[in-house]
């Protein structure tokens, strides 16, 4: 099985580690990217010397700069990028962010857990969406 390309765009320092963290726990291959900012994600996914799209994005929508949801939208309505999956992993269980997400073609949305044992398991429930193991 190849790693799994990820792109993470968190710019929580804190939730990076707890990604980091979980992921490495999780044993699954893969090779972990960080955009801090939406525009700083989509410069790494649309760069002309790309050399791998991600398998997966994970996307916080609080971001600064160009919001999660801004982000979701441009890479859906880009043809190179619109069959990445997008999970939203994000602290706000809001209903209306939640119902936005889908309607920009999330694929699925997480609530961020406060602790890495609860972090473990939305990884692997991110494991099992990305159909990994």
């Amino acid at each position: 099985m190849h790693a799994l390309e990820i792109l993470l765009v968190e710019d929580n320092p804190g939730d990076v580690r707890l990604t980091q963290e979980a992921l490495r726990e999780s044993d699954l291959p893969h090779h972990l990217n960080v955009a801090r900012d939406g525009i700083e994600a989509l410069a790494l996914l649309t760069q002309d010397n790309i050399t791998a799209l991600p398998d997966v994005i994970l996307l916080d929508l609080n971001l600064p700069k160009k919001s999660g949801l801004e982000v979701l939208e441009e890479v859906k309505t880009d043809q190179h990028l619109k069959d990445i999956p997008i999970i939203v992993l994000t602290s706000s269980a809001s209903d209306r962010d939640v119902l936005v997400a889908y309607k920009k073609q999330a694929s699925a949305y997480l609530v961020k857990p406060s602790n890495l044992y609860q972090f473990d398991e939305v990884i692997n429930a991110i494991v099992a969406l990305c159909d990994v193991s």
